[in-house]
């Protein structure tokens, strides 16, 4: 859920009071909806409370009333992250976020002004462009001109307050996630007494120190890769920590620069630039999630010895994932115009907004010489400008330089401490392993509410309370939290098991660790590799089964597989796969919705002419978890185990 795009900020956005809802609001009505169990509505809204500027917006949203005959009038809502995401495209997973309460809660979904079916932006050169630039985003400020302004946050969350005062609803629980995160913030800090609690999932503060900076970016990216390394059977027996083995790839790219491809998730093949600036948002992008830390390390190592395939695999994968577009480049998907406009009026700034682009160029230049002088490492192990390659809604520091001149007198851009936060319940939901909101960001958020909690859920990504988290431990705090207003038992917090990292690229059957015989195994050790290596294949499609979209990918080096989900898991058609050049596997591979407990049934066979019938089944768990592999190897019997992939 969200765009992953984190942005910690000083200011905002409370200080010009409330709007006055009489004024702003001018209809409310439903209208004939195809969503099962939804009252569809649109409130008509003023662009600007103030009356400046004429104008309205329909904003859009989804009311489920209660089931039973007795409603506790204690709503629940669910807003996105992004920003640029409608809330009711994720509809699904906030019901399902909701479903034990539905008894006596009604459930409202609103798309923000400027998203979805409310007015979404179209900002057309921006929201169609190969990627974003410091020239489309300012053109897009631009066109919205006077307009901008009033997509700010502070008006969306006014817009929500709206839409619950006409429905007569009382006290709400809130969830948001990712951007929503601040979004939940900024409505309990301008609506308090509209709120029994919030739920902040992947959350980043409204208050901190140099967030212009992002300076918990680097570390918690570092951080990520050396713990998950340090847990992994396959990677701590490697001298040095992860981010040393990922060095040896990244000094590599440094003198080898050029042009790459390589294959997506969808078996799509992409060609991009192949320098440290690729390598950053692989590991920074954190997208896939799964994909980049099971596979970063190992791939790295491969990269450095002159295996390129499974890096370049990698940096394809991460090239398409960064991108919040849908295929069709749909602003009613998702809003790059809306993004932007929060992006350069909610959040601070390394430059000074109300100056006009061109000086605000010059600012930017002379800010950057400063930081390289004064702090070389801030994104190590990359340099600044190095750090700066990457997609600017990644990098992040330059991305409003060219948006057009924000006044002071505009709401979103009052500056200064927010203080007294409201005395509201707050459970803040951070994945341990979630560097675009890590950590130290979720419990900053936490503190600056007196009834904060922060959750810390190990071995975890971006976002833990919906579907598709690596465990359902987030969704068990977060409805505790909304029974009682207390976390409860987290002790599943901590008993996430590590990721089972890739094991080292082997160009050939051969270089595999064989598996384990065990009582009556007949297969020799060459078998015995050819086992190990067939299951590595299949291991080695995990990752891309999760992160797939189309139905449909290929291997490694070679062959395609179809997926299809659901509601048990992941489905799997293997053809030909190849992850060795010397080994195809056909078959079927079946796994858990959280991609850790699976069964395989294989057909192999090997270049130099070896067949083998394998299947395979291996429980969910941790590192210690093997599975257990049967069959027969060039007509011998196969018993034996192997290291779960």
């Amino acid at each position: 859920m969200g765009k992953l795009t984190t942005i910690s900020v000083v200011t905002l956005l409370y200080f010009f009071g409330d709007v006055d809802f009489a004024q702003s609001v001018t209809s409310m009505r439903f209208m004939p909806c195809a969503i099962s169990g939804a009252r569809c509505g649109r409130l008509v809204r003023a662009l600007d409370p103030s009356g400046r500027i004429s104008g309205t917006l329909d904003i859009y949203f989804e009311y489920y009333v209660a089931r039973g005959t007795n409603p506790k009038h204690e709503a629940l809502v669910a807003t996105e992250g992004g920003p640029g995401y409608p809330a009711t495209e994720s509809r699904d997973e906030y019901l399902r976020l909701f479903e034990p309460f539905r008894a006596d809660h009604d459930v409202i979904i609103m798309d923000n002004r400027g998203t979805g079916k409310s007015a979404a932006i179209d900002c057309a050169a921006l929201q169609k462009a190969p990627s974003l630039s410091i020239k489309n985003i300012g053109e897009c400020g631009e066109q919205l001109g006077a307009r901008a302004a009033f997509f700010s946050t502070t008006y969306a969350v006014d817009d929500l307050e709206a839409v619950l005062a006409e429905l007569g609803e009382g006290a709400v629980d809130l969830y948001g996630d990712s951007y929503g995160t601040f979004f939940a913030q900024v409505f309990a800090v301008r609506h308090p007494l509209r709120l029994r609690s919030v739920v902040l999932d992947g959350a980043y503060p409204l208050n901190g120190p140099e967030v212009a900076w992002y300076k918990n970016y680097a570390p918690a990216m570092r951080d990520k890769f050396n713990q998950a390394c340090e847990r992994s059977v396959v990677c701590k027996n490697i001298p040095g920590p992860s981010m040393e083995h990922i060095q040896l790839a990244l000094d590599r790219l440094r003198t080898h620069a050029g042009l790459g491809e390589g294959p997506d998730a969808d078996g799509i093949t992409r060609h991009f630039t192949v320098n440290a600036s690729t390598l950053a948002i692989v590991l920074f992008g954190s997208a896939p999630p799964l994909a980049t830390l099971r596979e970063g390390d190992a791939a790295a190592r491969a990269y450095a010895l002159g295996d390129a395939l499974p890096l370049l695999r990698l940096m394809a994968e991460s090239s398409v994932s960064v991108d919040s577009r849908d295929a069709t480049q749909d602003p009613k998907q998702y809003s790059e115009g809306l993004a932007a406009a929060v992006t350069c009026q909610d959040m601070p700034q390394i430059f000074d907004m109300r100056l006009a682009p061109a000086q605000r160029v010059i600012s930017r230049d002379q800010i950057f010489d400063k930081h390289r002088r004064a702090n070389p490492d801030s994104f190590a192990p990359f340099t600044l400008d190095e750090y700066r390659g990457m997609p600017l809604d990644y990098a992040y520091l330059e991305q409003c330089v060219s948006w057009p001149r924000v006044g002071e007198q505009l709401p979103a851009f009052r500056e200064g401490e927010v203080h007294g936060f409201p005395r509201i319940a707050i459970l803040v939901l951070s994945g341990e392993f979630d560097n675009i909101t890590s950590v130290a960001e979720g419990a900053a958020a936490a503190a600056q509410f007196s009834l904060g909690h922060q959750v810390v859920l190990r071995n975890s990504f971006h976002v833990n309370a919906l579907p598709h988290a690596r465990s359902d431990c987030g969704v068990k705090i977060a409805r505790q939290f909304i029974r009682s207003l207390q976390p409860g038992d987290i002790t599943c917090a901590q008993e996430i098991a590590p990721l089972r990292l890739a094991p080292s690229f082997a160009m050939d059957y051969a270089a595999v660790m064989p598996a384990t015989a065990l009582v009556g195994n007949q297969v020799s050790q060459s078998g015995l590799q050819v086992a190990a290596a067939s299951l590595a294949t299949c291991g080695d499609l995990l990752a891309r089964l999760v992160a797939n979209t189309s139905g449909q990918g290929v291997g490694l080096r070679g062959g395609h597989f179809t997926v299809r989900h659901d509601s048990l898991g992941l489905h799997a058609t293997l053809d030909r796969i190849r992850w060795t050049h010397d080994l195809e596997v056909t078959g079927n591979l079946d796994v858990d919705l959280q991609g850790d407990g699976g069964v395989v049934r294989l057909d192999v066979r090997t270049d130099d002419g070896v067949s083998a019938k394998i299947a395979a089944s291996w429980p969910r768990g941790g590192n210690e978890v093997n599975a257990r592999l049967t069959g027969s190897v060039a007509g011998r019997l196969l018993i034996a185990d192997a290291r779960a992939p």
